[in-house]
Order: C-alpha cells, then structure tokens, then sequence
C-alpha cells in the first residue's frame, strides 16, 4: 500500500467518524459498559458486568433530561428508594422454571452477559446484539437469551428498540405466570402519577383510553406515561409489537413510577374481573430447542401523547418487520 493510499483510507474513516459523531449513533465498549451517543452527547450506557441482569441507565431524553430514576445507581433527594431491582430500561421475568428472575432479595435468579455479537455504530442507527444466560441463584442454566437494541437518532425524539429472543437451551422452559415482569423501565419519582413524601405529578394513559391507576392489568397496544423532570414535560411511551405473542400485551404498569409490558401474568391482571383465569393461565411454554421472540419500542419524547404523536407513532411501529 502506498503511503498516498494509506493516507486517503485514514482520512476516510476519520471523516466516516466525525459523520456519525456529528449527526449518528456511536457505541464504545468501555469494559462493563457500552456507551452510546447520539450526535457527540451522552444518549445511554448499557451496564453488562457485575450487575443482576443487564440494563440501561442513564437515559437521557429531550431537553437533556434524566428519563430513568438515579436510584440505586446513585443518590438523588427526589427519588423514592424502593424496589433496588428497578434499574434503568431492562428485561426481567419473576417465574422463569419456578425461578424468581425479577428481584434482588434473596435466592434470586440472574441473566449473565456472555459476548456481544455485535456492536455498531452509523448514521442511521446504532446496534447492540448479545447472547446472555439466565441462571438460577446456585448458577444452575435456565435458558439463554439473544437480545439486539437499536438506537436511532432524531432530533425531536428518542427511540430505542428492544428485541429479545428466548431459546429454550436447557430443556424446556416455562415462562411463568406472574406480574412480575418482564419489559420494563423505572421512571423519575417527579414523572409518578403517586409517590410518598416526594413530589410526583405524573399521568399514565394507554391506546385503549385507560388512565392512571386504571391502566394496570389492562391490554393495549401502547402506553404513555408523562410528568416534568426538572421543569420540563416529557415522557415514555412503550410499544408493543403486533408480531408479539399474546399481542395486545397485558401492562404491569404502576403509578409510583414502574413501566412494564408483561404478557404471562394473566392470574393477577384478571383476577378482580370478571374474566378471572386460574393460577398458571398465563404460562408460555417453550419446548427444549426451540425459540420465542418479543419485539418491543420505546419512544422518549416530549409533552403527553397528543402532543408527542405516540397513536402515529405506533402505526410506523406496528408496520416495521423483524431485522435479518
């Protein structure tokens, strides 16, 4: 190679990365995170290493503000300190084999981080892939799990695409009935519709009409939920895609700040109606070697759901196809 055609190649992928710097998604593996910035800022960081199961955190949405709760990955005077599992934008499920793969309080079940697939940055989107296993509290292989997110950049709003892809590696699996699970994100205490001894102004509305406390255990293609951060109106809107089992999904969603979809607890979402179903109604079973994919979007914008265009939103969403 010449020294003229080594120079003209260097120049190209600096100018390639001031591109996707400038306007793109650029991802760096720091060792135990990998960081993600949309136009040169700080969007995310996925936290793979020493933690109970991978997650996102900080999210930094519109208006430069925190969209996830501080606590407990550091102190914040306006955040409520409960349930220290609630970290960040994660995937978890409370039953998976009988095991409890949602909390951290004693035995408790964990999703370990085994390689990255991939890892890459662009102008149009930016790309996590990963292979985890999910492992009981005495290291015991449940199952595994292939996870890609897609980071997209905008310039009114923020999008992250969740896809998870449970295999059946270790035998059969069931995905067990429970509400606790599974999709999910912790929100500021300021954005809670509720919240002791803290100031929480929030609302929670879902694309079937239902607001507040009333969206729990309800089904519905898409919920938003917005409140101020730091003076400023913004909000979460998750969306759950029509390819998914069980679409429309059943939603764990709480007014003291948790967010999660969560297609396996029909017990608890129907028990006090009166289309009530029998413990275990909501088990998802897996049969050893095979697959179960479940492809979700968050979209991080400002104002309500009105305002933030989520039903339209959701239509672009609902028409997307499975990357190949």
């Amino acid at each position: 190679m010449t020294n003229r055609v080594a120079v003209i190649l260097v120049a190209g992928v600096m100018a390639a990365t001031a591109a996707i710097g400038a306007e793109g998604v650029a991802l760096t593996d720091a060792g135990g995170k990998v960081r993600v910035e949309i136009g040169g800022e700080l969007f995310t960081e996925y936290n793979y290493k020493d933690v109970a199961r991978p997650y996102l955190y900080p999210i930094i949405g519109p208006g430069g503000v925190g969209m996830t709760r501080d606590w407990p990955m550091k102190e914040n005077a306006n955040d409520v300190q409960d349930h220290i599992h609630h970290k960040g934008l994660w995937y978890a499920h409370g039953k998976v084999n009988t095991v409890d793969c949602w909390s951290e309080q004693k035995a408790f079940g964990k999703t370990l981080h085994e390689k990255f697939l991939e890892i890459s940055s662009g102008a149009k989107q930016g790309v996590i892939r990963s292979l985890n296993k999910w492992v009981s509290a005495d290291g015991k292989p449940l199952c595994s799990d292939e996870r890609t997110i897609r980071f997209y950049p905008h310039s009114d709003v923020r999008i992250i695409d969740f896809e998870i892809t449970f295999i059946a590696s270790e035998g059969d699996l069931t995905l067990g009935d429970t509400k606790e699970g599974s999709m999910s994100i912790r929100l500021p205490t300021s954005m809670s519709v509720k919240a002791k001894g803290k100031v929480a102004e929030g609302h929670i509305i879902n694309s079937k009409g239902n607001r507040d406390v009333d969206a729990w255990g309800k089904r519905a293609e898409w919920v938003d939920y917005y409140g101020p951060v730091n003076g400023k109106a913004v909000a979460v809107a998750m969306m759950d895609h029509p390819s998914n089992p069980r679409h429309p999904t059943y939603w764990h969603v709480r007014d003291y700040g948790l967010f999660s979809a969560n297609p396996y607890g029909i017990h608890d979402f129907t028990a006090k109606t009166e289309q009530k179903q029998p413990a275990g109604a909501g088990d998802l079973k897996v049969a050893a070697g095979k697959k179960v994919t479940f492809r979700y979007r968050f979209l991080f914008h400002t104002g309500d759901e009105k305002e933030g265009k989520v039903a339209e939103h959701y239509k672009k969403y609902a028409a997307t196809k499975a990357a190949k």
